[in-house]
């Protein structure tokens, strides 16, 4: 199973199993991560974490104290693809590390609006 990153015309594939999300948030300027899988030509969330709570930011109940995180087990369906929304508001766009490598999408200056991440074969 790979990840495939599609930006405007363009289309980056990796051949991971599983891939850590991370931005900072618009208004509280906090770190947020979370944490995929790939399988089955879906994208399941296995656990989000955030520095802070804020504005848009409250943690579900079951959220744990962790270090400098609150991490939880979100409740969501595996999802078929994920589509991240450039924002001017969050200029450095998303950090996507997987297999061990780091990569910036969806940064102010990149042409496409919308990153779409999905599994592919």
């Amino acid at each position: 199973m790979s990840l495939c990153i599609a930006a405007g015309a363009g289309v980056t594939r990796l051949a991971v199993a599983a891939f850590t999300l991370s931005w900072t948030h618009s208004v509280e300027k906090t770190r947020w991560e979370e944490d995929w899988t790939v399988g089955r030509g879906m994208l399941a969330i296995v656990a989000a974490r955030i520095e802070g709570m804020g504005a848009g930011m409250e943690t579900p109940p079951d959220a744990v104290r962790e270090g400098r995180f609150w991490t939880w087990k979100p409740k969501v369906p595996p999802l078929s693809e994920l589509l991240l929304r450039r924002s001017d508001a969050v200029p450095e766009g998303w950090e996507l590390c997987a297999g061990g490598e780091c990569r910036r999408i969806g940064a102010a200056g990149e042409t496409a609006d919308v990153v779409t991440l999905r599994a592919c074969e």
